[in-house]
């Protein structure tokens, strides 16, 4: 931020001038760098498929818009804001909340995949797998209390009857 108030060395225009009027140099620098951008695009948009959170489709770009309104609490921009804090504070990734970016749905995220390496982007999506499982897990572990919870009552009832109608049949 301080950078946008201050010029550029002299030093620092001079070394970029040359390297953009070299056209060899500027050449290859693009063609790597549209190669390098596809293929960290692809391992996102893979990686996140594989543990069932869909991006939208693009085409080129520097980020993913990620959607995750399937695993908010609620479907408000509380509970956006309340998964992004999850996702940065317990999972250690740092992802901006769609309506930091004017989203107007809560639940998307903005991922960017081109400032970092290969071995982080893979690290990044094992981290997020982890933190969905643990997610659908708890939820199958609240869902199989409460039916638990259901059975026991049931039950209870059943027991209830049975011996109200042994009390009646004994008076």
């Amino acid at each position: 931020m301080l950078g946008k108030n201050g010029l550029i060395s002299s030093q620092t225009q001079y070394l970029l001038s040359a390297l953009l009027s070299d056209k060899k140099f500027t050449k290859n620098y693009v063609s790597e760098n549209q190669k390098r951008l596809k293929k960290r695009h692809e391992m996102l948009v893979g990686g996140l498929k594989q543990i069932g959170i869909r991006c939208l489709e693009s085409n080129a770009g520097l980020f993913c818009w990620v959607d995750m309104r399937h695993l908010l609490s609620s479907n408000t921009f509380d509970g956006e804001m309340e998964l992004w804090k999850k996702i940065v504070y317990e999972v250690g990734l740092n992802i901006s909340a769609g309506s930091s970016c004017h989203c107007t749905e809560p639940g998307w995220f903005r991922a960017c995949f081109a400032n970092m390496s290969e071995d982080t982007l893979n690290i990044a999506i094992q981290r997020l797998k982890a933190f969905v499982d643990s997610r659908v897990n708890n939820k199958d572990d609240i869902q199989n209390q409460q039916q638990c919870s259901n059975k026991k009552k049931s039950f209870s009832k059943w027991v209830f009857r049975l011996s109200f109608n042994e009390r009646q049949r004994e008076r």
